[in-house]
């Protein structure tokens, strides 16, 4: 079916433009740094040097510099949440906006990964010309020590010389830029590769340690800086670039006529054929003294300076706020490898959909990871709770610590049992997509399997009370391989299907259950059960018919959709969200997804 505009910007126009102004930033920055070095006249004689070489590798390092002080921002979670709330940012295109922050945080990433190798081989080529256009006349920009000098020497070994002033300013221009970009590309080639989706789904630990080691790049990048090895000319009236000096030709027994026979073309502008019509014509402009360079002073301060504070502030309050650890009121088992936690915090308060970040010092001292609040405190009650599914170390051993070992793996009613627990630190809370499910007046909402669990405290405050949100019709859509799955929020969906029947409102919660396997599938069917039995259906959704029936009954108006669950629903529900329907239905498309 043909795209609909009206969902495609209210989906991707706003991305794709922000998207658009980060490229031309980048490109402007790219262009104006690179003309810079390429025309700047006190650049001239360090560019002759080293040609192209110097343009690119200052144009990259501006890109890198515009975009490490960016991929910060979208990871100071605490401020993001703070924007999200509803009173803070009124329009909800820019509220859905700050939910792209996790794939604006991957597009800078792999930019920085992208320069860098554009850096390091501007680099590479500017360390060849140093030793290749190595020139006695500007021994002050000359990096290498002589002529054909081994580039590799250029980068890491420092020789001891006779000035101890020659000796210092080898050693910090060459030993401390060259050390640390080859220590810096090493940290970003292990962040980058670990930050894969094969590393991060067979083993998050890999990733997680990798990831913190953006604290030892930003290190190694502001010492990089330091060394000042490029160098710019400060006395341009003085000495222009490119000017006559006689004391120069006179240094080294070379004539004026000679001079002017090697260094400038023929025949002389204006016809002049005498080498002394030619100066005193001011044709040729005479140099009032040597060439004198400074170096550049360090722009990545000026660029990551604020970025970096501001994440070292929320990281601060994140550390104090989460300082006091939790009381955990039970641990409770579900089929199918899957624990629920609930707990009590003086002054927590979080949204529906929000989640929070996990730390148990004995299952590790600095591993954390972010969990999807299953249960939100309330003014009448604090307790919360969040849904662990089982797989990968941390969360097998803090299961282990939590709950006794039982050999009843198909129990398929929790059970609760009481113990002492360890401490159990939260972070949090912090801002999802999913806030927004409350805020459409139809809302639809896709969970596959333990995608369920930001869904499942949006269930919970609608059973406290649906009224006071703009919600009015929510369908809840969960599919499921194992039969048993469903057990983990049974309960909760019998409890609010008969209060709206109760409440006389029976087609506010469209609930809709889809198994992919049949084994045991009488299990779930009894009277505790009973009203879900009509709601389960055997097979996947019809994904394109749901739509057209949604679009249907809610003519003209905007509809939400949620999805929280594998990949391939992820794209096809984000497909049919962008599609045309023939009754001016616009399907606003949100997604969370766990890896």
């Amino acid at each position: 079916m043909a795209l609909s505009w009206r969902s495609w910007l209210a989906n991707e126009g706003v991305k794709h433009l922000c998207l658009l102004i980060w490229l031309s930033l980048n490109v402007l920055l790219f262009w104006k740094t690179f003309l810079l070095y390429y025309q700047g006249p006190e650049y001239y004689y360090l560019h002759q040097m080293l040609g192209l070489g110097l343009c690119l590798s200052r144009a990259s390092a501006s890109v890198l510099n515009f975009n490490c002080s960016l991929i910060l921002l979208p990871m100071c979670r605490t401020l993001l949440a703070f924007l999200r709330g509803s009173q803070k940012v009124a329009s909800r295109r820019t509220r859905r906006l700050l939910d792209k922050s996790r794939t604006f945080h991957i597009t800078c990433g792999v930019t920085i990964c992208i320069f860098s190798g554009v850096h390091v081989a501007a680099h590479l080529v500017n360390a060849l010309n140093f030793s290749v256009n190595y020139n006695e006349d500007f021994l002050e920009i000359n990096a290498a020590r002589y002529r054909d000098e081994d580039p590799r020497k250029l980068l890491f070994t420092t020789e001891q010389f006779k000035c101890m002033h020659i000796y210092l300013s080898i050693y910090t221009f060459i030993l401390v830029p060259g050390l640390t970009g080859v220590c810096m590309v090493l940290v970003l080639f292990l962040m980058i590769t670990a930050s894969t989706y094969a590393i991060r789904v067979s083993n998050y630990d890999i990733f997680w340690y990798t990831h913190n080691l953006f604290f030892v790049f930003y290190i190694l990048l502001m010492l990089h800086v330091s060394g000042g090895l490029l160098k710019y000319q400060t006395n341009l009236d003085a000495h222009p670039p490119g000017c006559l000096s006689p004391n120069r030709t006179r240094h080294l027994n070379i004539p004026l006529p000679q001079y002017f026979s090697e260094h400038v073309p023929e025949p002389f502008p204006g016809g002049f054929v005498n080498p002394e019509l030619f100066i005193q014509n001011e044709f040729v402009k005479i140099c009032a003294e040597e060439p004198k360079f400074q170096a550049n002073f360090p722009q990545t301060w000026l660029w990551i300076s604020l970025p970096l504070c501001l994440y070292c502030a929320e990281r601060l309050y994140r550390c104090i706020r989460s300082n006091k650890p939790v009381t955990i009121i039970s641990v409770i088992s579900h089929p199918s490898d899957v624990m629920e936690v609930r707990m009590i915090k003086e002054n927590f308060k979080a949204r529906p959909g929000q989640y929070i970040i996990l730390h148990c010092p004995r299952v590790s001292a600095l591993e954390n990871h972010p969990f999807t609040l299953t249960m939100c405190p309330t003014e009448t009650k604090a307790i919360f709770g969040v849904h662990l599914k089982i797989v990968g170390d941390w969360t097998e051993r803090f299961r282990d610590l939590l709950l006794p070992q039982s050999g009843q793996d198909s129990e398929i009613l929790p059970f609760i049992q009481p113990r002492n627990y360890p401490k159990l630190y939260i972070d949090g809370p912090f801002g999802s997509p999913f806030e927004e499910s409350l805020n459409y007046e139809v809302s639809l909402c896709v969970a596959g399997g333990i995608g369920v669990t930001p869904f499942a405290s949006i269930l919970n405050t609608l059973l406290d009370d649906w009224r006071p949100y703009k919600l009015r019709r929510l369908h809840f859509i969960w599919v499921c391989r194992d039969i048993k799955s469903f057990h983990w929020f049974a309960d909760l969906l019998c409890v609010l299907h008969n209060k709206l029947w109760q409440e006389n409102r029976p087609d506010y919660v469209n609930i809709q259950l889809y198994l992919s396997q049949t084994d045991g599938i009488q299990k779930i069917i009894g009277e505790k059960y009973q009203a879900l039995n009509s709601r389960l259906f055997i097979g996947r959704p019809r994904w394109k018919l749901l739509f057209d029936e949604i679009a249907k009954c809610n003519r003209g108006k905007t509809v939400g959709v949620f999805c929280c669950g594998p990949s391939s629903i992820s794209k096809t529900l984000h497909q049919l969200s962008n599609q045309n329907n023939a009754y001016g239905t616009k399907f606003e498309y949100n997604k969370e997804s766990f890896s």
